[in-house]
């Protein structure tokens, strides 16, 4: 089939590869205008913008794809379908209606479960021990389509969410293909959502990935887990922000939420039910280091507290 991809972030590459390692035509690559990132904030173009010109794909990106001029493009283009991961911006009716077979997401959850931005570190933070990938026919309506195949994925102790959406991207990426073969054969067969079982993932704040140390240990390692590698997780030290790589639940004696106990060896921070161990942290305008090179360096007090 005929093809035109959008997708956008790095979790966008393995099934932008599969699909140009399929026996489908991609004809041009659709993704969000380059964009400002880093601390320089140079413009930048995005993971599947520079895939796209390494591969020779003619790129499209609109800044919005209710635009005349891209909804021209695409219909000149008269792909068959138009396979989405990531895109990061809702496709209104008038593309929509364009390729023939429609529109065709890979969404990183087992849906109707958390539709939404941010499936991945949603499931991870709810505790979810087992997630997945599902492709769907893109609609108006946030991921609501119906689906035409998942896949399901265990979710590790110590998966953060970088992890997890790096091997969903990889396996989503062949239950894609696998789709728009079907689709081309005409066996492709999309059943309805259910309606019970519904849960949104809209995006992680930055104030959500603050760490609320008077919850249970369970609790804060998740939410660490969560939120790395984006947006990070954090907490304040003296007022000053500290970046947090995953903890690890420990036995012990419970020191106190957020109480600080410095060992030989490792830094222990107290919970609503236990203590953590401090993975690497970054303090502002410093590299990461170990908890335990840090805590020599700010020499905690016996009483302060990461709040």
């Amino acid at each position: 089939m005929r093809l035109v991809f959008a997708g956008t972030p790095d979790v966008a590459l393995a099934s932008l590869d599969a699909l140009l390692a399929s026996s489908h035509e991609v004809a041009a690559v659709l993704t969000r205008p380059d964009a400002r990132a880093g601390r320089g904030r140079r413009t930048a173009a995005s993971a599947v913008a520079e895939r796209a010109r390494e591969a020779g794909l003619p790129l499209l990106q609109p800044a919005t794809p209710r635009e005349p001029a891209f909804l021209e493009e695409l219909a000149a283009l008269a792909p068959d379908a138009c396979p989405v991961v990531a895109y990061g911006a809702l496709v209104p009716r008038a593309a929509l209606d364009v390729p023939r077979l429609g529109w065709v997401n890979l969404h990183f959850s087992l849906l109707p479960a958390w539709r939404g931005a941010a499936p991945v570190q949603r499931a991870l933070t709810a505790g979810d021990d087992v997630t997945g990938a599902s492709v769907f026919q893109l609609e108006e309506d946030l991921d609501t389509g119906p689906v035409y195949g998942t896949l399901t994925e265990p979710v590790g102790a110590r998966d953060t969410a970088g992890d997890l959406l790096e091997r969903l991207a990889v396996h989503g990426a062949q239950l894609l293909v696998r789709v728009l073969d079907a689709m081309e054969a005409g066996t492709a067969l999309a059943v309805p959502q259910p309606a019970d079982g519904v849960s949104l993932a809209p995006k992680l704040t930055v104030e959500e990935a603050r760490v609320d140390w008077t919850a249970p240990a369970t609790v804060v390692d998740r939410r660490v887990r969560g939120c790395t590698p984006e947006p990070g997780a954090w907490t304040t030290f003296r007022g000053e922000r500290l970046k947090l790589s995953p903890v690890l639940p420990v036995a012990g004696e419970n020191p106190g939420p957020g109480r600080v106990v410095v060992e030989k060896r490792r830094v222990l921070v107290g919970t609503g039910d236990g203590p953590v161990e401090l993975g690497p942290v970054q303090a502002a305008g410093k590299r990461a280091m170990p908890a335990v090179d840090w805590a020599r360096g700010v020499r905690p007090g016996e009483d302060e507290e990461l709040r």
